[in-house]
């Protein structure tokens, strides 16, 4: 009979020889990073817009992610539901149209118990979508799902169209850690690499994925999973030995080098982290601060055609109340602020009087795309008053960033508008050309 006390060092072996065959594996070098190249026309006039992509106002909505379609068409995805973790939360998303300027009504790509069914396992709630457009035109989205204990208990699922979205595979889980397969979560911008174009910047029909993942499990720290352009986990790579650090986004500096920026995790920096990669992926340097704050909230990062970086994140100490766009070098050691994309009325972020919410919210609803919505303002502000004040008065969120640059040279963010829709906002490069000092 095996003593009690002897169990957890039973189970810690176990997980150790596991890990080791995992981890020990031979793994293929990773083939350079693909690039997709714009040259901005200068004559293209400033271009900026605000639109709300989601369009339900009964729900909680959160972890946005869009990628471009071609032709200026987009997609979105998020997860919305009751709240964060309940078991209504669906993966749903809408499509925005480049003639009409305008997103359609939202659509359920994924629920729990659809999962359920196709994993063959029990699920007990879905969370954090990322799409976006291989180089052999399939659309991909992953999402998280979770059988056991809270988010440290996740796993990754796949799902793939042909079809630009209009039709999608059946949900598949990856394979991504050798115990329980438990733990991985995902929540950055796959990075495709040029296999067979091993040097060249450019995008390759058979190119493997990169996806920027992070667990919770046991410390907190970044990955990057290599899949096949199938999308079946070939090689896992720990970036940079993290401990206190989360959702990178990654960003190719050339085809071999990238950055990942960091959310930082920890209880005592509160400053962004950053971790870098000379070998397409597979070796992380030891994660550094950098000058902006970060209050444990995800960050977004994109690249520019000059080499430099966009970055949009709360930079705060604490709290999520403002919004910044952010340009740097690609060493990062040069920071400069292009203004606030959104922030609250109070520089301190504190709560404030319910009787000028009213008026501050709307301006601030019908500033970001509200107009489509003109007969249902009073809804609006109803639900709103609801999920953002409480006795101490009425409070502002904006979070979870996340960045795209479609075919034409354009950007887009998508973020979280106090849990109440996805934002969504465009502008080109002439409008970045403005704001500078």
């Amino acid at each position: 009979m095996i003593k009690a006390f002897a169990v957890p060092a039973l189970l810690s072996a176990a997980v150790a020889v596991f890990a080791y065959t995992w981890y020990s594996e031979p793994q293929q070098p990773l083939a350079g990073f693909a690039s997709l190249t714009h040259t901005p026309n200068p004559s293209t006039a400033p271009a900026f817009a605000a639109h709300l992509a989601s369009s339900n106002m009964e729900d909680f909505v959160h972890s946005a992610s869009v990628s471009g379609l071609g032709g200026g068409d987009l997609m979105a995805v998020w997860f919305a539901g009751t709240r964060e973790g309940s078991a209504d939360v669906q993966i749903r998303s809408a499509r925005f149209d480049a003639e009409t300027r305008q997103w359609s009504a939202e659509r359920v790509l994924a629920t729990r118990k659809g999962t359920e069914q196709a994993v063959g396992k029990r699920i007990r709630k879905l969370g954090n979508p990322v799409i976006s457009l291989a180089p052999d035109n399939r659309l991909w989205l992953f999402y998280v799902s979770v059988s056991i204990g809270g988010w440290a208990g996740s796993a990754v699922n796949a799902m793939v169209s042909d079809d630009l979205g209009e039709t999608w595979s059946t949900p598949r889980q990856l394979v991504t850690t050798p115990f329980l397969n438990i733990s991985t979560l995902v929540r950055g911008a796959p990075v495709f690499h040029a296999d067979g174009s091993i040097g060249l910047p450019v995008f390759h029909a058979d190119g493997s994925i990169g996806l920027p993942v992070y667990h919770e499990f046991l410390g907190k720290f970044p990955e990057y999973l290599h899949l096949n352009a199938d999308g079946h986990v070939q090689g896992k790579y720990r970036i940079g030995k993290a401990r206190y650090s989360l959702q990178p986004s990654v960003v190719p500096l050339d085809e071999h080098r990238a950055v990942a920026l960091l959310r930082y995790s920890g209880e005592q920096d509160h400053r962004l982290l950053a971790s870098r990669t000379e070998d397409s992926g597979r070796t992380w340097s030891k994660p550094h601060a950098l000058e902006p704050s970060n209050p444990n909230s995800s960050v977004a990062a994109v690249g520019r055609p000059d080499g430099s970086l966009l970055v949009a994140m709360n930079d705060l100490e604490d709290g999520r109340f403002r919004l910044t766009l952010y340009a740097t070098d690609s060493n990062l050691d040069n920071w400069r602020t292009l203004g606030e994309l959104d922030e609250s009325p109070n520089p301190w972020g504190e709560p404030i009087p319910h009787a000028e919410f009213p008026a501050v919210i709307l301006e601030k609803f019908r500033d970001s795309g509200g107009a489509r919505f003109a007969d249902r303002e009073a809804v609006f502000l109803e639900r709103v008053t609801a999920r953002m004040c409480s006795g101490h008065g009425c409070e502002f969120d904006y979070e979870y960033p996340y960045f795209t640059r479609d075919a034409e040279g354009n950007y887009h963010l998508v973020y979280s508008w106090n849990d109440m829709f996805i934002k969504h906002l465009t502008f080109n490069e002439a409008w970045l050309a403005e704001r500078r000092p």
